[in-house]
């Protein structure tokens, strides 16, 4: 009897976004990156419509001389004077490529807190062992990587350009994060200017620490947050295709409380540990229930 399929779609059935070899040392591991991010619950993206017809516009790609191409009949190429190209395909591309060039090569293990997330571009992905031979190399990596709590930097060829990534831990699998350079970030010091010093900043300052203090936690769980506007457009939306009446509740305006900083933090360290306590009688409650 043939085994039903479970429905899901598996990471190996996607498309991988980059192949290469992961290099640790004289250790190389035969790996493929997948995006890490859930394009199902990306961004809703609109369409621009003709507000006389509702047509749909249409960017469509055009040669001056022969009109409409499709995708298979473009080729690249650099301008090295004004109007005139020398055309370069992906097979000569990939062919500058070494060995050391679809390599990432792992220069350093580092501290999750050594790297800013300033650095970090956005673009996340899995690196997952691209066969069954590099499924041991990769676990024992992966478990080491954990133990020893660091993040691994290198650089890639990725994207038609070289890259500096993050290789870190998660769970059971390695994540590779995109980085941007040192010197594509603006340094904090072009950004301001000598901020005014507080008078009674020691005081303050105490109080700062107190309420960083009792908002802290341990115990963080990053999946509490949700994307409530999302959930709002997407009803929207269904209301608009059922041809409802958009009713939009009035939202109450009111001015902001003038109160000095003093003040403000002095009551938001208090708010803070009632609400604290609060919670841990709840917490207890459930608990001997």
């Amino acid at each position: 009897m043939a085994k039903k399929s479970s429905g899901k779609k598996t990471t190996r059935g996607s498309h991988a976004a980059w192949k290469g070899e992961l290099s640790f040392g004289l250790v190389t591991i035969s790996v493929e990156a997948f995006n890490a991010l859930n394009r199902q619950r990306g961004d809703i993206h609109f369409h621009q419509l003709h507000d006389k017809c509702h047509s749909r516009i249409h960017y469509e790609k055009v040669c001056p001389i022969h009109g409409k191409v499709t995708n298979e009949e473009i080729v690249s190429g650099y301008e090295y004077e004004k109007d005139k190209y020398v055309e370069i395909n992906s097979d000569q591309l990939d062919a500058l490529r070494t060995h050391e060039e679809r390599t990432l090569t792992i220069d350093a293990f580092v501290t999750p807190e050594t790297v800013d997330p300033i650095y970090f571009d956005g673009r996340m992905y899995y690196l997952i062992p691209a066969n069954r031979s590099a499924e041991e190399a990769y676990v024992v990596m992966v478990d080491a990587m954990q133990r020893q709590g660091r993040s691994g930097i290198g650089q890639v060829i990725f994207s038609g350009k070289q890259q500096l990534a993050l290789i870190r831990p998660v769970d059971k699998l390695l994540s590779m994060a995109m980085l941007n350079y040192a010197a594509e970030i603006n340094p904090p010091e072009k950004m301001g200017r000598d901020f005014k010093t507080p008078k009674q900043k020691d005081r303050q300052l105490k109080l700062a620490q107190e309420l960083v203090k009792e908002l802290s936690s341990d115990d963080f769980d990053f999946s509490q947050y949700e994307d409530t506007y999302r959930d709002k457009l997407e009803k929207l939306i269904a209301s608009k295709v059922k041809g409802h009446k958009v009713v939009v509740a009035k939202e109450t305006k009111s001015e902001p409380a003038t109160i000095n900083l003093m003040d403000a933090l002095k009551k938001s360290v208090a708010q803070t540990r009632r609400s604290q306590k609060a919670l841990a009688a709840r917490t207890r409650k459930s608990r001997t229930a």
